[in-house]
């Protein structure tokens, strides 16, 4: 997209002078790039959010052990679990993101979006929210232009990698291309989508990379489930109207200088944070070790 800007603001005063949607920059950007028509672009997308809720779909109904063994199931224990703290819908966006991340951990078949850490984030968001609201899979995939447009601006003034700028940069941006594609599937203007973003940046900010024994699996399981919940929190205040008070673009600069400011240990390293608790060390040395199950069974805790 910096074939026509590089921020948020040129971004609606584009749209706002052409009368286009705002997916539809995105959209000339895919066909310039990629040298496709528009049928094959669209043909992708699909394909795109087909196997995202072939990831949740299996992240609820495969065996979802990884190797390491620090992911069993989650996602179908959730689900079946008899007491219950959300509301039914609530639920659903926490198994969904949780469960297409653990497909993820367990190699199995997903969308980077942006990176296979946060790949169970938009997924969990958006097959939800075509459930709860009934939307054309069109509409879905034209919030996934959106999402990616949002990803663009993101990386060009900040970044999208854990091992840049922490997993603010990762599960954070995630959030927020979730929570602005939901805001514009909604209806909502422009000046709504970009607000959402705002807000689940301001969310998200600070947040270590600290995966236990260098693997994407702990703490990055949950951070995609409790970063879906922030997407919809964020977009519910934005189609509320309520004012971010820092802008878009601000909220971008903001991270990035976090991310550039934090130390190299909460940068994906495994140095730092959980990765460097005394359990956390246990794990590394078991899977440096046997790569192979290190973790008892539930009935021997």
């Amino acid at each position: 997209m910096s074939l026509l800007f590089t921020d948020f603001a040129s971004w609606q005063a584009h749209c706002a002078e052409t009368g286009e949607p705002l997916y539809q920059p995105v959209l000339t950007y895919e066909i310039e790039q990629k040298g496709r028509t528009e049928d094959e672009i669209w043909a992708g997308l699909q394909r795109a959010y087909d196997v995202m809720r072939d990831a949740v779909h299996e992240g609820l109904t495969g065996n979802m052990t990884s190797r390491s063994g620090m992911i069993n199931n989650g996602a179908k224990k959730i689900a079946a679990s008899p007491v219950t703290v959300l509301s039914p819908e609530f639920k659903q966006l926490v198994t969904r993101a949780l469960g297409a991340k653990e497909v993820n951990s367990c190699m199995g078949r997903v969308v980077a979006a942006p990176t296979a850490g946060a790949s169970g984030i938009l997924p969990g968001v958006l097959v939800t929210l075509q459930d709860l609201h009934k939307l054309e899979d069109r509409r879905i995939l034209e919030g996934l232009l959106v999402a990616a447009g949002i990803a663009l601006i993101i990386e060009q003034n900040a970044s999208l990698a854990g091992a840049v700028g922490g997993c603010q940069a990762e599960t954070g941006s995630a959030a927020a291309m979730g929570s602005g594609a939901i805001v514009y599937c909604l209806g909502g203007p422009v000046e709504q989508v970009f607000a959402a973003v705002a807000v689940t940046i301001q969310c998200m900010l600070g947040l270590v990379c600290d995966p236990v024994a260098g693997l994407v699996e702990v703490p990055c399981v949950v951070r995609n489930a409790s970063a879906a919940a922030i997407a919809f929190s964020s977009a519910q205040i934005a189609i509320a109207g309520i004012d971010p008070v820092i802008p878009v673009d601000q909220c971008v600069a903001a991270l990035g200088e976090v991310g550039q400011a934090m130390e190299t240990r909460y940068k994906e390293t495994a140095l730092g944070g959980l990765a460097a608790t005394k359990r956390g060390k246990e794990i590394e040395k078991m899977v440096l070790v046997q790569d192979v199950n290190i973790l008892p069974d539930s009935n021997e805790l």
